[in-house]
C-alpha cells in the first residue's frame, strides 16, 4: 500500500530560541542552514533552554544514583558484599539477544572487579531449546556445581515456578531486569527492575544492560577502593544492548547512549581500543561506532543472529569481554558468518511469506496471519516486520510445531496498538506477551482459523475505513540535493542518539532525478555473493547537477529510470567505509504524484510542558487508556472549530502492591468511621476510573469487608474472613492496574503523528 507523507510545519522561529540553540549547537545560527537543526529540536518539543542544555550535552545531563532504586537496589549490593565475604560462588544468568548478552558482558567484566574467576560463572540459554528465562535443569546443574546466588539480567521477573524451585535448592536471587513485573513481587533477595517506577521517572525506560549497569555502579559507589578498571569502560556495552533493544532514548538512557557512543567509538582506534572483539565487529560491518546507527544496523543484528541460526550464543560474552585478539577475531568470523546466513533465511522467508500474501484478498485482510511448518522461528519477527512495513498492515507469522502448537511473533505498523489487538483474542490464546509494536505469542493450531477471524474483526471495528491503513511517512524537513553534505549531517547529528521516540529525520528532495543506477553487489567474508537486493545511484536535481551518492535497500534498478523525476524521502548518512556521506532512500513517487500533506489535524502536544501563554483549544486533561478517550475528545475539538491540545502527564499510578495497601488503608478507615463515600470521591482518592473502582470494590469485598451500595454512595462495613477466591479477585485487580500504568505509559509517549493518524473526523 502507498504511503501518505506528511511534512511537518515550518515554523518562524523566535530570535531567542535560535540564539539559544545557537549557544550549544558549533553552527551561525540564524542562516538559514542552522535553522535546520532548531526546526527538528522544535518540532520534538525540545524548545525550553534548560532541556535544549540537557538533550544536546550529555556532560550537563544530572543522572539518577544507581540507589534510586531504593531498599532493593539496597538489599542486591548486602547480599553480593556477602557473597564476596564468604567466598560464595556468584552466576550469572542471561539472555540471547543483544541486550541480554550486554547486560551478561557488563556483569562479568563488572562483577570480576570484585570477585576472582574461580567464584564467577554465566549460562546464557540456548534459544531453540530453552528459550528466554530461567529453567530448572539449569538452575540444578548450578546448585550442584557449589553456586548459592544467582544474579539474573534482562530477565527472571516473572519465572515464579523456577525461583521456587532453585530456593528449595539452596539458590538466592537477585533479579535486575526490565520486562513486566509478575502480580506479586517475587520471594527474592532483590529485584532491581525500573518498572517499578513511575512512568516519566528518569530510570524507567531503562533496558537489561542498563540495568545491570546500574548494579555494578553501586557496586563501585559501595566499595570504592576495589575496583582497578573505572565502571565506565563498560558504556559502550551499554550502548550497544540500549540501542539495539530499541528503548525509547529519553532520561538515563538518552544520557547512557551518548556516553556509550563516546566510549564505543574508541573501540575503532588501535590506539584506544580495550576490546578487541568489538574492534572486529566494527571492521567487519564497515562502521566507525559514533553513530547509533552503528549498532542497529551493524554491530546489532551481527550479535542477535547468532542465537537465531545457532540456538547458543554463549560464545558472544567472550566476544566482547575477551582481550585475546586472535580468539576475538574467530569469534567476530562465526558472527559474521551466522548474519550473513540470518540475511539469506530471512530472505527466504520472505519470499514464501509473500508467495502466501499472494493468495488473500488484501481488500478483506486487516491483519495478515500466515503460517507454515518450514519457516524458522528465529527470523519471523525480521519478516513480520518488513511485512508490515511493506503492506501497511500489522502483521503475524507462525511456525506450526509438531506439538500442535504455532508460536511465533507480531509486528505492529502506524501506530495500531498491536498489544491491544491481540489481547483481544485472549481467550484463543496460549502464551503472548509484547507491547503496541512487537509481541510474540503462541497458540493451539486447531484455534489459528477462530483467532484469524477473530483478529481481522477486532481491528475492522476499530479502523472500519480501509484508507485508515495507509501507511504514514512523517516528514521533518524539505531540502535540495545541494544542502546534503557534511554542513547538514553535522546539524542533524546533534539530535543524536536516534531511536525509539527520537528517530532519525527524514529529509524530502522534490523534482529529483537518478543516474549512475547500479546493483551493488554483496559478499561475505568467505567471498560468497550474498542474494540481498540493494541499488546504488547518484541523486540530483537543478540546484546541484553533479550529483549526490545513495542507496536503496531492498530494491533493484529496474524499480528506478534515469528519465523520469521524481519527488524522494531519505536519510542523511554518512559512509565510514567509502569515506563519504550519501543518503538512504525510504520512499518514492513520480515528482507531483503526491503533494506531502501538512501534519494532519490541528494537534497540539502539550504533555511535556504547557506554553506560558496557550492558543485557544480543546484541552483534554485526562491521560486516556485507549484511542475511544481520544478520539471523543478529537470530535469536541472538531465541534468547538478549535485545535486539540493533549494537556495530559502521566498519572502518578502506583505500582500494585503498594496500590493494594492504600485500598485496604482506606477500606479501612471507612469502616472505622461509618463514613458513606460517593463513587466519584472514592475515585477521586484512589486515582482510578470507574472500571477499576469496580474490581477495587470487588477486592475488598473478596477480602472480607462488608460493602453496602446505594444510589447516594458506598459505606464500607467490619473486617471479616476472605473469601476463598479472594488470591484470584485481588490478581486481576493487579493485572488492571498494571494494564492502565502500561497504557498511560503509552499515551504519554506515543508520537504525534501516530496520534493525528489514528484520529479520524466522524459524522456529527
Amino acid at each position: 500500500m502507498e504511503a501518505q507523507w506528511q511534512l511537518a510545519p515550518q515554523i518562524e522561529l523566535a530570535p531567542e530560541f535560535l540564539n539559544a540553540v545557537a549557544r550549544y549547537v558549533q553552527t551561525e545560527l540564524p542562516t538559514a542552514r542552522g535553522e535546520f537543526v532548531a526546526q527538528l529540536l522544535w518540532q520534538r518539543g525540545i524548545r525550553e533552554p534548560h532541556h535544549l542544555e540537557t538533550f544536546l550535552n550529555a556532560n550537563a545531563y544530572p543522572p539518577a544514583s544507581p540507589f534510586a532504586f531504593g531498599v532493593e537496589m539496597e538489599q542486591a549490593v548486602a547480599r553480593i558484599q556477602q557473597a564476596r565475604e564468604q567466598g560464595e560462588k556468584v552466576a550469572i544468568w542471561g539472555d540471547f539477544d543483544a541486550d541480554g548478552l550486554t547486560a551478561t558482558s557488563v556483569l562479568w567484566e563488572g562483577l570480576g572487579q570484585f570477585f576472582p574467576p574461580e567464584q564467577l560463572t554465566y549460562t546464557i540459554p540456548n534459544r531453540e531449546r530453552e528459550s528466554h528465562g530461567l529453567n530448572i535443569a539449569g538452575l540444578d546443574r548450578l546448585a550442584q556445581a557449589g553456586f548459592t546466588l544467582i544474579i539474573t539480567c534482562d530477565t527472571g521477573s516473572t519465572n515464579l515456578a523456577e525461583i521456587d524451585h532453585g530456593q528449595t535448592q539452596g539458590l538466592d536471587f537477585i533479579i535486575t531486569d526490565h520486562h513486566t513485573l509478575p502480580p506479586h513481587r517475587p520471594p527474592v533477595t532483590a529485584i532491581v527492575n525500573p518498572r517499578y517506577f513511575p512512568t516519566d521517572h528518569p530510570l524507567y525506560h531503562l533496558s537489561g544492560v542498563a540495568v545491570a549497569y546500574k548494579l555494578i555502579e553501586a557496586l563501585y559507589l559501595t566499595l570504592p577502593d576495589v575496583a582497578t578498571q573505572p565502571v565506565t569502560e563498560l558504556l559502550d556495552l551499554v550502548a550497544i544492548g540500549l540501542i539495539a533493544d530499541l528503548v525509547a532514548l529519553q532520561g538515563d538512557c538518552r544520557y547512557l547512549a551518548q556516553m556509550g557512543l563516546e566510549q564505543l567509538k574508541q573501540q575503532n582506534d588501535p590506539r584506544t581500543a580495550t576490546r578487541p572483539g568489538v574492534a572486529q565487529l566494527l571492521a567487519l560491518c564497515k562502521r566507525g561506532g559514533d553513530r547509533p546507527t552503528d549498532i542497529s544496523f551493524g554491530i546489532g543484528p551481527r550479535i542477535n543472529a547468532v542465537s537465531r541460526i545457532q540456538g547458543d550464543a554463549r560464545f558472544c560474552v567472550e566476544l566482547l569481554t575477551s582481550e585475546d585478539p586472535a580468539h576475538c577475531q574467530q569469534l567476530a568470523e562465526q558472527t559474521e558468518l551466522a548474519n550473513t546466513r540470518r540475511k539469506e533465511l530471512q530472505k527466504n522467508t520472505l519470499k514464501a511469506v509473500e508467495t502466501q500474501i499472494a493468495t488473500l484478498d488484501l481488500s478483506t485482510t486487516n491483519v495478515i496471519v500466515l503460517a507454515d511448518p518450514q519457516w524458522s522461528g528465529g527470523v519471523l519477527g525480521l519478516v513480520a516486520g518488513q511485512v508490515a512495513q511493506t503492506y501497511g498492515r500489522p502483521t503475524i507469522l507462525l511456525h506450526l510445531g509438531n506439538d500442535g502448537y504455532a508460536r511465533g511473533s507480531a509486528r505492529s505498523t502506524h501506530g495500531i496498538d498491536l498489544y491491544e489487538l491481540v489481547l483481544s483474542q485472549q481467550d484463543l490464546l496460549h502464551r503472548f506477551g509484547g507491547h503496541p509494536f512487537a509481541a510474540g505469542l503462541s497458540l493451539k493450531q486447531e484455534n489459528l482459523p477462530l483467532f484469524i477471524e477473530g483478529i481481522n474483526q477486532a481491528l475492522r471495528r476499530k479502523l472500519p475505513d480501509p484508507a485508515q491503513l495507509q501507511p504514514i511517512i512523517a516528514i521533518d524537513l524539505q531540502v535540495t540535493v545541494a544542502d546534503l553534505g557534511a554542513n547538514l549531517f553535522d546539524e542533524l547529528k546533534y539530535l543524536e542518539p536516534c531511536g525509539m521516540g527520537n528517530p532519525a529525520p527524514l529529509l524530502l528532495l522534490k523534482n529529483c532525478r537518478f543516474r549512475d543506477i547500479e546493483k551493488a553487489y554483496i559478499y561475505d567474508r568467505r567471498g560468497k555473493y550474498i542474494q540481498y537486493r540493494k541499488t546504488e545511484f547518484l541523486i540530483y536535481d537543478t540546484h546541484q547537477p553533479e550529483g549526490f551518492p545513495g542507496v536503496w535497500w531492498g530494491h533493484s534498478p529496474e524499480e528506478i529510470s534515469s528519465e523520469i523525476a521524481y519527488d524522494a524521502v531519505v536519510e542523511l548518512d554518512s559512509n565510514t567505509y567509502k569515506k563519504r556521506y550519501e543518503v538512504r532512500l525510504m520512499d518514492l513517487h513520480l515528482a507531483g504524484a503526491q503533494a506531502p500533506q501538512p501534519t494532519a489535524t490541528p494537534i497540539l502536544d502539550w504533555r511535556q510542558a504547557r506554553p506560558i501563554d496557550p492558543p485557544l483549544a480543546y484541552a483534554l486533561q485526562n491521560c486516556p487508556v485507549g484511542w475511544e478517550e481520544v478520539q471523543q475528545g478529537f470530535q469536541r475539538a472538531i465541534a468547538q472549530a478549535q485545535p486539540l491540545a493533549l494537556a495530559y502527564h502521566t498519572p502518578n499510578l502506583p505500582d500494585p502492591a503498594t496500590y493494594l495497601q492504600r485500598l485496604i488503608t482506606l477500606g479501612q478507615a471507612l469502616a472505622a468511621s461509618g463514613e458513606r463515600m460517593g463513587r466519584s470521591h472514592l475515585q477521586a482518592q484512589l486515582q482510578v476510573n470507574s472500571q477499576q473502582l469496580d474490581l477495587s470494590l470487588e477486592a475488598l469485598a473478596a477480602m472480607g469487608f462488608a460493602l453496602e451500595m446505594g444510589e447516594d454512595g458506598i459505606t464500607i462495613g467490619g473486617y471479616g474472613e476472605s473469601r476463598p477466591d479472594a488470591d484470584q479477585v485481588v490478581e486481576k485487580l493487579w493485572g488492571a492496574i498494571a494494564e492502565a500504568q502500561f497504557r498511560h505509559h503509552y499515551f504519554t509517549t506515543v508520537p504525534l503523528p501516530t496520534i493525528a493518524q489514528n484520529l479520524k473526523p466522524t459524522a456529527p
